[in-house]
C-alpha cells in the first residue's frame, strides 16, 4: 500500500529544501568602517544609479557625511537608502550609535512612505539596535502574467520598482544596516482603494502604510491596494490572483471596498448584487490557500450638511459588508462606524484636520487650496490605523501579541492633531487620487 503520509513529509522536506537554498543571502553595509567581514564598507555616500545595486536616491546623498572623525553614517537631513532585491519579506536591521553629546531621534519609512520607525530615541554613548520587516512586492505573478498596474501612477511608484527602498528622517547615526530574507512570518495582505494604499506623495497618506509602525518584526504588511478600485477592478487588473500567488497559510487578508464600489454601473450594480458576490469570492479565495481573511468597512466621508449632522455617503454598503461577514463568519473590523465617531468628535472644523484640506501654497507646487473629503492627510491614516488595529483586539486575532506601542484607541477621544509630527517626504503632490 502507498503510504501518502510519508509522501507528503518527504514533499514537505523537499520543498523546505528548496526554499532554503533558494533563500537570498542576507546583506550588511557597514559605513565608515568594517564591522562585520562579510560586510559591505561603505565610505562615501554613492548613489543608487552609480552600480544599480545598493546607494542613496533623489540626491540625498549631499545630505550624508560618512566617517570624517566618526565610523558610522550622519545625517540630520532626509535620505534614501536602496537596495536591489528580489520580491520577498525582509527584516532591516538597524544599528544605530549614540552620540557623544545629546541624544537623538530617528524615524525610519520604507517604499511608499511607510512607517516602520517612530522617533526612537538614541541616548548619548550607547548602541541600539532596531528591526522591522519590510515586503517588496514585483508585479509577476507567473511566467507570462503581470499585475495590470496604472500607468502612470503606479508604474513611477517606488512600491512597484525593483529595489526596496528605506527613507530616513530625523537625525540618523548609524554603524551598520543589515538586511535578511525571512520566509516564517505571516503576512498581512491588504486589498482596498484609495483609503488603503500606500499613498507615494505628501500630503496624502492612508492607513495601510502607517500600520506597519504599530508591529514588531515578526509581522509583515503587504500593501497591495490602488487608488480608484472596486472589488469588480482588483479583480480584473489581477490583484488578487497576484495576492493568492504569494499567500501561505496562516496569513491574512484585509478587504476595506465600497467608495468605488457605489459608482458601478451595469446588471452587477449594487451593495447586495455584484458587491456581495465579489466579496464573497474574496473570503473564499483566500480562505482555500489557509489565509484568514477580513472584513473592513469603507471609512465614511466627511459629509457634514448645513446644522452640522454627518450624513451617510456610502449607502448599503457599509451593511452589506456586515452582512457578509456575519454570513461566511469572517471577523468584521467596522471601520466606518469608528471614523463616523472620529469626524464627530472632532466637529465640522476640527474634522478637517484629519483630512487634505490646505490652502494654497502650503506645499511646494501647490497653487491652489486643497480640500478633499475623502482622502486622509498623515494625522488621520495614522488614527485609522489606529482604529483597526483596536478592531483587530477586539476580533482577538493572534498577531495582536505581536503589536507594540498601542494600549487601545477610543474615536471618539482622538489623539490631539497638535501633538503630531511627519517630516516631509521628498515627493509631494497636488493631483487627488483616483476615486475621490
Amino acid at each position: 500500500m502507498i503510504n501518502l503520509r510519508r509522501i507528503a513529509l518527504n514533499a514537505i522536506c523537499l520543498f523546505s529544501a528548496l526554499a532554503l537554498s533558494a533563500q537570498i543571502k542576507p546583506q550588511e553595509f557597514n559605513f565608515g568602517k568594517a564591522y562585520n567581514d562579510e560586510a559591505v564598507v561603505v565610505k562615501t555616500a554613492i548613489p543608487y544609479h552609480a552600480n544599480g545595486q545598493y546607494g542613496f536616491e533623489f540626491g540625498s546623498e549631499k545630505h550624508v557625511r560618512i566617517g570624517e572623525g566618526s565610523d558610522a553614517l550622519f545625517s540630520n537631513q532626509p535620505f534614501y537608502f536602496s537596495v536591489n532585491l528580489p520580491e520577498g519579506n525582509y527584516k532591516v536591521t538597524i544599528g544605530y550609535q549614540g552620540l557623544l553629546d545629546s541624544t537623538f531621534k530617528s524615524t525610519v519609512r520604507s517604499e511608499s512612505r511607510r512607517l516602520h520607525l517612530e522617533q526612537v530615541k538614541i541616548q548619548p554613548h550607547t548602541v541600539a539596535e532596531h528591526s522591522f520587516i519590510v515586503n517588496r512586492k514585483d508585479a509577476l505573478i507567473r511566467e507570462g502574467e503581470y499585475v495590470q498596474l496604472k500607468k502612470p501612477r503606479e508604474i513611477e511608484k517606488l512600491d512597484w520598482d525593483d529595489k526596496l527602498t528605506l527613507e530616513f528622517q530625523h537625525t540618523n547615526h548609524i554603524r551598520f544596516l543589515r538586511i535578511e530574507q525571512v520566509t516564517d512570518v505571516p503576512t498581512i495582505f491588504l486589498a482596498g482603494n484609495s483609503t488603503v494604499v500606500n499613498q507615494e506623495h505628501e500630503p496624502w497618506a492612508s492607513w495601510g502604510q502607517m500600520i506597519p509602525r504599530f508591529f514588531d518584526d515578526q509581522v509583515a504588511v503587504a500593501n497591495h491596494a490602488e487608488s480608484g478600485l472596486a472589488l469588480s477592478s482588483f479583480l480584473a487588473s489581477k490583484r488578487l490572483d497576484k495576492i493568492l500567488s504569494v499567500a501561505k497559510p496562516g496569513d491574512y487578508l484585509f478587504i476595506e471596498f465600497g467608495h468605488n464600489d457605489q459608482k458601478e454601473k451595469g446588471d452587477k450594480a449594487g451593495a447586495y448584487n455584484g458587491y456581495t458576490e465579489r466579496m464573497r469570492h474574496f473570503v473564499e479565495a483566500f480562505r482555500a490557500v489557509g489565509g484568514q481573511p477580513v472584513i473592513v468597512t469603507s471609512t465614511a466621508r466627511r459629509a457634514f450638511d448645513s446644522d452640522g449632522q454627518l450624513q451617510y455617503t456610502l449607502g448599503d454598503y457599509p451593511d452589506a459588508a456586515r452582512k457578509v461577514a456575519q454570513e461566511l463568519q469572517v471577523p468584521l473590523i467596522d471601520l466606518n462606524k469608528m471614523t463616523r465617531t472620529f469626524y464627530e468628535s472632532l466637529g465640522v472644523e476640527g474634522s478637517k484636520q484629519a483630512l487634505v484640506h490646505y490652502a494654497a501654497n502650503t506645499f511646494p507646487g501647490q497653487p491652489e487650496p486643497l480640500q478633499d473629503n475623502t482622502h486622509f492627510n498623515t494625522y488621520g491614516a495614522y488614527q485609522i490605523a489606529k482604529m483597526v488595529l483596536q478592531g483587530m483586539i477586539a476580533n482577538q486575532l493572534p498577531m495582536v501579541d505581536h503589536v507594540i506601542d498601542f494600549e487601545g484607541y477610543n474615536p471618539a477621544k482622538p489623539d490631539a492633531v497638535q501633538a503630531w509630527e511627519w517630516p516631509l517626504s521628498v515627493k509631494n503632490s497636488d493631483l487627488k487620487p483616483d476615486g475621490n
